[in-house]
């Protein structure tokens, strides 16, 4: 049974009435992606928010504040460099997902320390192979 599970529930509720924000004119011209933009320009219908035009992208959009930072295992995403940053979570409530910056020395140490502690970790992999490719 996950953890938080009310507010994932909330959150999944919230999202179904989100509407799917889109750059203005992507769906007119291959040449641009899908992805979000904020329209500029001093005639746009879209930022002029005329009936017909996609929505635009605003604070009242967001998610339940209790939802936030949360991984959608329903555990909170902290980021670990060391073992002293691991010291200072909670496993029955705070997940970890290794820096960008932890060799595979140190990551395999946090992975040892993490997993006699009983705490969730998002992205462990590590190769066991010793060649870099």
């Amino acid at each position: 049974m996950p953890i938080n599970k009310e507010a994932l529930e909330l959150r999944r509720k919230v999202l179904q009435n989100k509407p799917s924000f889109v750059r203005q004119e992507s769906w007119r011209y291959a040449r641009l992606a899908p992805s979000w933009r904020k329209p500029k320009g001093i005639d746009n219908h879209q930022r002029k928010q005329k009936k017909g035009w996609p929505s635009l992208v605003k604070a009242g959009y967001g998610g339940p504040k209790i939802a936030r930072g949360l991984h959608p295992s329903g555990y909170t995403d902290n980021l670990v460099y060391n073992l002293k940053d691991l010291a200072k979570l909670n496993p029955k409530t705070d997940g970890v997902r290794f820096g960008h910056g932890v060799g595979k020395k140190k990551r395999l140490e946090i992975i040892a320390k993490a997993k006699e502690m009983n705490f969730k970790v998002f992205n462990a992999r590590v190769s066991t192979s010793g060649s870099k490719s």
